[in-house]
């Protein structure tokens, strides 16, 4: 069925807008050029078989002309690629390429197109699950470190070519092939070329993994707080361009890093999208509050334990002193004691392979943590509270924002040691007025709500239907702020059979 949504109304027009991509090839038949007609091959590159494509070239090259006039039937018959075929359907033709067929046409012969089906499943292993981002519900398409196979599985998804990618070398070692993924009609043109900039000025020698670049182009290095979100998950990616938003990958990395990026982005998952508003938002609550949980809870038990002992019900005061009686250490010892063994133990399980790992983490943490309370280094309730803190971290989407809260939990803690809730109120402050002066790609951080954006709220710390979330982020500056329109997405259309 032709994509009613190709822009282009001619040929012409559709190789031009495919041509801005630098994964697209165009290559003129050079052995015919003493006929009156010249044909042109046409492809994505990253789509296509190497090698079924040098071997139908090698069979062309046999043709030899009984006349100055060669038809595009005698092309066809030339190539030993079963399912070539000719078409006269213009969108039909540029759908069939941007799926990664090899387009034959020539400009003395309009509307009349050989489509040969090499496209190259090489490559594409059967593994490539995205095992750090790993959702219930949804796809579960990850990405390798060969950069071809990545943007082809890219372009599988987005048969458009608005999708323009751009390379650039990075390393004055390495020169390590990166790649620029955006939406033309989607992404402000501002923030392409504000990466583009970025990246080939950098002054680096070997560009290992595109975290390297994440943390080398970004606005702010002397923050704990990722500016850019790092992925794994096609459909993460996917929806990113859709939105308007940059993506970008380096040669030997499984990772894709988008921007720019607020703050909220890092508490969605993808699986919020795959089940209902109304699931998806509670499901969106519960991280944040978990994240706020881990943040804030070992400092509240010691601010709570050293200063504010009197505001603790009478019923749970007697628990908390008989737990304590015997342990010799301030709160503030005996927290951070507890929260360094978590981390070591955290640590040494992902050092290890996954099933001793696992078995560390489990055995390890459980005899540690009785062993503790038997030597009175530690209170029961307190080794509850970094339980549940611990289990609250892992409820963050994206690791990099785990590993922020995790490092803030500390300074937090020593604020509360120090001067109570007033330590926290402070820590907090601190952290509010950084969040605030961060930028990324010189967007705020903490949009949309400073500066407020209301018509962006509808998909920040809840998810709204999908006739409310049509539009894309007003801060992003997109060329096209709506994506879909809401009552065709939306309309019901039932047929009664006959």
């Amino acid at each position: 069925m032709p994509n009613k949504q190709l822009k282009p109304t001619s040929m012409k027009d559709f190789l031009e807008a495919c041509q801005q991509s630098s994964d697209f090839v165009t290559i003129e038949l050079s052995f015919m050029l003493t006929a009156q007609t010249t044909f042109k091959l046409s492809y994505y590159k990253t789509l296509i078989n190497k090698e079924m494509l040098n071997l139908s070239i090698r069979s062309l090259q046999q043709v030899e002309p009984s006349h100055s006039l060669i038809t595009i039937e005698e092309i066809v018959s030339h190539i030993p690629i079963e399912g070539t075929h000719i078409t006269d359907q213009i969108e039909t033709a540029q759908l069939s390429v941007l799926k990664g067929l090899v387009l034959v046409h020539s400009d003395e012969v309009p509307e009349r197109y050989a489509l040969v089906p090499i496209t190259s499943n090489e490559g594409l292993r059967t593994s490539n699950d995205a095992d750090e981002e790993f959702s219930v519900v949804g796809p579960k398409v990850g990405f390798v470190e060969d950069i071809d196979i990545n943007l082809k599985l890219i372009r599988l998804q987005l048969n458009t070519p608005d999708l323009i990618i751009k390379e650039i070398s990075a390393g004055s070692i390495s020169k390590t092939k990166v790649s620029l993924l955006y939406l033309k009609d989607a992404a402000n043109q501002e923030n392409v070329a504000k990466i583009e900039k970025r990246i080939s000025a950098l002054n680096f020698d070997v560009i290992f993994d595109t975290t390297q670049l994440d943390q080398l182009i970004a606005d702010n290095s002397f923050t704990p707080f990722p500016l850019f979100i790092t992925t794994e998950r096609r459909d993460r990616v996917v929806y990113s361009l859709v939105l308007g938003q940059v993506a970008v990958i380096c040669d030997g990395s499984p990772y894709f890093i988008t921007g720019p990026t607020n703050l909220f982005d890092f508490f969605l998952s993808p699986e919020d999208y795959y089940t209902p508003w109304l699931l998806g938002s509670f499901f969106r609550l519960i991280r944040i509050f978990g994240v706020a949980f881990s943040l804030l809870a070992t400092a509240m038990y010691v601010a709570v334990i050293t200063f504010h002992y009197d505001i603790i019900p009478k019923e749970l005061l007697g628990r908390l002193i008989y737990s304590r009686q015997s342990v010799p250490f301030p709160p503030i010892i005996e927290a951070l004691f507890l929260e360094i063994t978590v981390e070591l133990l955290r640590e040494a399980g992902a050092r290890l392979p996954s099933r001793i790992g696992q078995t560390l983490g489990i055995v390890g943490g459980i005899i540690l943590g009785q062993a503790a309370v038997e030597a009175s280094l530690t209170s029961n309730v307190l080794i509850i509270i970094i339980s549940l803190s611990a289990l609250a971290s892992f409820v963050t989407p994206i690791y990099k924002m785990s590993n922020a809260i995790r490092f803030l939990r500390y300074p937090i803690i020593l604020l509360a040691a120090i001067w109570g809730s007033l330590g926290i109120a402070l820590g907090i402050c601190f952290l509010l007025v950084h969040l605030s002066q961060l930028r990324s790609l010189g967007y705020p951080y903490m949009s949309p709500f400073f500066p407020l954006h209301t018509k962006d709220l509808n998909d920040s710390i809840v998810r709204s239907s999908y006739t409310q979330i049509n539009s894309r982020p007003s801060y992003l500056k997109p060329v096209t702020s709506l994506r879909y329109k809401p009552k065709k997405a939306t309309i019901k259309r039932d047929f009664d059979e006959e």
